[in-house]
């Protein structure tokens, strides 16, 4: 992911126009129809979280994604040390990362960490989802990071 970022950063400082060679005009005006959209091309997961790092508001998206990640666990064994982790990182009272649930979820995610399911986190990763569509999202359409690839790339296409 770092390697990813540095173009972004490089571009944003203005000290680059090198983009990577495959983002197109169509993707990147593709990411303004819904955050669905965006989160499902190959770039806008990746520049979507250098904002949000910018921002330093990234505990959302890297749940988000690590959930996803989640869910492919097959293992038993597998899913209950990764559920801990994700516990301990993200859904604990002060944890590194604590994302913004409220205590019902929280609770139920508590009761279920001992013998995790494959969909013990969905409601929180529905919440947080909600809380970048609604919030963090529209920020990013305005900022300044999207506004200058957007023209960077408008520029190359032209």
């Amino acid at each position: 992911m770092s390697r990813h970022i540095c173009w972004i950063c490089k571009l944003c400082r203005a000290e680059s126009k090198r983009l990577p060679s495959n983002l197109t005009l169509e993707e990147v005006l593709g990411w303004a129809q819904s955050l669905e959209s965006l989160m499902a091309t190959k770039y806008g997961p990746i520049v979507y979280t250098a904002y949000l790092k910018l921002e330093h508001s990234d505990e959302n998206i890297k749940f988000w994604m690590a959930c996803e990640t989640y869910k492919k666990i097959a293992s038993r064994r597998g899913r209950i040390s990764r559920a801990k982790k994700l516990y301990n990182m993200y859904i604990r009272p002060q944890s590194p990362r604590e994302i913004n649930i409220d205590s019902t979820t929280r609770e139920a995610i508590i009761k279920s960490i001992q013998d995790p399911t494959q969909m013990c986190f969905e409601e929180a990763q529905k919440i947080v989802y909600m809380h970048m569509e609604m919030d963090s999202y529209p920020r990013f359409l305005k900022s300044e990071m999207y506004q200058k690839l957007l023209k960077t790339v408008q520029s190359k296409s032209s």
